[in-house]
């Protein structure tokens, strides 16, 4: 393989889930919607990033254009349909779902939800 020069500082960012700074997210009709972390330096709450819910936080309803993907990492989230997440689950829902989310004890999940803005 040949040689690659290393990666130069302004073309990597790293954050650390546990150590982190989490900013708050607030939804369009600007309710406080939990709290993210996020590299890509893009709309917050889009593209991918970590999504972090406090203990007995219910997310603002939301109808997502664009498939949204996520990760359950820690914690427990109940989607309104009571359809229950446990750390490990991988879930997809499609574009124009609508849902909100309750988390009894708190969560983090890895998200990717594309940005629906950067498509025109």
């Amino acid at each position: 393989m040949p040689e690659m020069p290393p990666i130069l500082a302004e073309d990597r960012r790293v954050a650390n889930i546990h150590t982190g700074t989490f900013e708050p997210l607030v939804s369009e009709n600007g309710q406080p919607d939990g709290e993210v972390l996020q590299v890509n330096g893009g709309r917050k709450g889009h593209g991918f990033h970590v999504y972090r819910m406090q203990a007995g936080a219910t997310t603002v309803a939301h109808e997502h254009v664009g498939n949204e993907e996520f990760l359950l990492i820690e914690g427990d989230l109940v989607d309104h349909d009571g359809t229950r997440y446990v750390p490990g689950d991988l879930v997809w829902l499609r574009s124009g779902t609508t849902h909100n989310s309750y988390s009894e004890n708190g969560c983090v999940l890895a998200v990717y939800l594309p940005d629906s803005r950067a498509a025109g």
